[in-house]
């Protein structure tokens, strides 16, 4: 008798679907950092050859400066944690014969995540919610391999709550940050009231290395990659006034490219990391891309004009940019963003898609300013070994302030 009034028990589904978030995931925080010595493109053969002790391969810097020249690379400046005070204190960090591994894993487990904390700190600013507020940590990063990992060390720099729920992505490459941002997504629409931090952290420094033997892979990916460290705040049911979506998650997918293993690698040893990069990259990209575009829309329902779209393209190269431009037939300052990124920055693996995002919000807002339309529909693409490539289509509302900080 005393159990009629009793309500009956929750089901698993009806517990399942509270856990879930109503809305989809959306980016409502951005925040990025660089070190501090920043290299013209034009200047750096010649300091890469001093610093290395190696001004006697005339032929090798020749080549190298035509690779940098800023018209051919697209690249005008890059950041980067080494300089010369550091590679004169790590000789190991020139020659590649000789074992500096350890070395340089032990200035990447410091150096990588003070450089995300600072990225974080922005962006929690940004997001305008206490840190403690967040739930998930999810960190990427190829410089480093330690246990506990930079996210643990990037937790306790921001003053996490020791129950916040830790991911680590690593060798993940360049795109690294697109895989984060997906599974950002997944953990926020699928755990209500979840505030992920997303943070990608890179410094070249496990793969510098003296020209003397190398092969033309390591020297050329000596005048492209950059140092930076970028991060978001990812969330569903975004809470007014306080919090405001730049970006909504509306769709992910991840892509591999049969019989491309080799095309993009990279392989540590004890004297380092080397890295392979096969020519042939932007020609694979560039006929794949569209298939993962048309997949995604269609799994949508949307249906999209390629040039009705904003464009977050990973910039791993000028050649990569121009190839797929050309394929999807876009209109010129379509992919602005990406080439403005490469640029001020250069490849920063997969912490380069965050400074796409931010730069999207930037010029968005310039335009809102100016009264200007801007597309409500976008895609971010981020491409890395495997070959592998990362889509997320994006939705931007319009009604905002989205200048941030």
């Amino acid at each position: 008798m005393g159990s009629m009034g009793r309500a009956l028990p929750p089901t698993v589904d009806e517990i399942r679907r509270a856990q879930r978030a109503d809305g989809p995931a959306a980016v409502l925080g951005i925040g990025t950092a660089n070190p501090p010595t920043c290299m013209a493109q034009d200047d750096y053969p010649d300091y890469y050859f001093r610093v290395t002790n190696s001004e006697h391969l005339t032929d090798l810097k020749a080549k190298l400066t035509r690779i940098c020249n800023n018209k051919k690379s697209g690249i005008r400046q890059r950041y980067l944690h080494l300089n010369e005070e550091l590679l004169a204190a790590n000789p190991g960090f020139i020659d590649r014969t000789r074992p500096s591994l350890d070395e340089r894993v032990e200035m990447a487990s410091t150096a990588v995540p003070e450089l995300a904390a600072k990225a974080a700190a922005k962006a929690i600013e940004d997001w305008g919610r206490p840190a403690t507020d967040i739930t998930h940590l999810v960190f990427s990063t190829y410089s480093g391999a330690r246990a506990p990992s930079a996210d643990r060390r990037l937790a306790s720099l921001l003053g996490l709550r020791p129950t916040v729920s830790r991911t680590i992505l690593n060798l993940h490459g360049c795109y690294g940050g697109g895989r984060s941002l997906q599974l950002a997504k997944e953990l926020a629409e699928n755990n209500r009231g979840a505030r992920v931090l997303v943070a990608c952290s890179e410094i070249t420094l496990i793969a510098f290395y003296g020209p003397e033997g190398g092969c033309v892979d390591n020297i050329i990916g000596q005048t492209l990659f950059g140092d930076g460290a970028g991060a978001v705040i990812v969330g569903a049911d975004p809470v007014a006034p306080v919090e405001r979506p730049l970006f909504e998650m509306a769709f992910a997918s991840q892509t591999t490219i049969p019989e491309t293993e080799d095309a993009i690698s990279m392989q540590i040893s004890k004297c380092g990391m080397e890295y392979h990069l096969s020519s042939q990259v932007p020609r694979l990209l560039g006929c794949n891309v569209e298939r993962c575009l048309v997949d995604a829309f269609r799994m949508l329902g949307v249906s999209a004009a390629w040039n009705d779209l904003f464009w977050a393209i990973h910039p791993g190269g000028r050649a990569i940019l121009d190839n797929i431009e050309e394929v999807l037939g876009l209109e010129d300052g379509k992919l602005a963003a990406s080439r403005h990124v490469l640029s001020e920055f250069g490849n920063m693996s997969g912490t380069t898609v965050i400074f796409m995002l931010d730069e999207l919000r930037r010029r968005r807002a310039v335009a809102a300013k100016q009264g200007g339309e801007t597309p409500e529909w976008g895609v971010m693409m981020a491409f890395g070994p495997g070959v592998t490539i990362e889509t997320m289509v994006l939705h931007a509302p319009s009604n905002l302030n989205l200048e941030g900080n």
